[in-house]
């Protein structure tokens, strides 16, 4: 019985480490402008097995910078009840679950994002429970001590948008020759088009402009995103 309450006590310690460092990296988050992620680091790994060279493109905006049209266009491409759910959309995953089940394989994940950024900032894109917990922490944090719009800046800051490129700056730069602040309406529309495979996608695609006049017509040209910087 001793051997057994000391691996319990062990195993009660180290969560509470866990839980405590989680705490701490998101709280930081509230004023720290994260340069590197989890999946950056996981990129030039990648690019480093396959003998390849990936140089990292990253610049931070302020969300003040970021057109209201991409934050709409994001928000209705990935997650349209951001500002309403606290970090899970249990109906979206309901949905991802029944039509994964219909296909018989994993063809759409219903995570918010919240869960997006929490695994973008700190995590691996394996499938596993252990990994998903972490999330769903992480996630739970986030809500908690971040407010939605310094999520959301977090977010459109470090999502990868295609080889190398990470945040909206570059995307911007990178295929449109513009800063963010520049970018219209149905620009902002086909970078969140490529959102969900951004090293498949291209801007010029077929399905990509498919997928980017339906986000247009979602947000009708109108600013569906509360405007708290003007």
């Amino acid at each position: 019985m001793l051997i057994f309450r000391k691996i319990f006590l062990v195993f009660a310690y180290l969560l509470v480490a866990a839980l405590v460092t989680t705490f701490v990296q998101v709280l930081v988050l509230r004023w720290h402008d994260p340069q590197n992620t989890a999946w950056m680091r996981m990129r030039l790994r990648q690019a480093k097995e396959q003998g390849k060279e990936l140089a990292i493109h990253h610049t931070w905006v302020p969300l003040k910078q970021i057109p209201a049209s991409m934050r709409a266009a994001v928000i209705a491409a990935e997650d349209d009840g951001f500002y309403n759910h606290h970090g899970f959309d249990w109906d979206a995953m309901r949905k991802a679950a029944e039509l994964n089940e219909k296909k018989e394989r994993i063809k759409r994940g219903g995570s918010t994002i919240t869960q997006q950024l929490a695994k973008n900032l700190y995590l691996s894109p394996s499938r596993s429970y252990w990994r998903k917990g972490r999330e769903a922490v992480i996630t739970v944090f986030m809500e908690l001590f971040l407010p939605k719009d310094r999520i959301l800046e977090l977010y459109l800051n470090s999502i990868e948008f295609g080889p190398g490129i990470f945040g909206v700056e570059e995307a911007a730069k990178h295929y449109f020759n513009v800063p963010a602040r520049q970018l219209s309406l149905y620009q902002s529309c086909l970078l969140a088009a490529i959102i969900p495979a951004p090293l498949r996608y291209r801007t010029g695609g077929s399905y990509v402009n498919q997928r980017a006049t339906n986000i247009a017509r979602i947000i009708g040209g109108a600013n569906a995103v509360p405007d708290t910087n003007s």
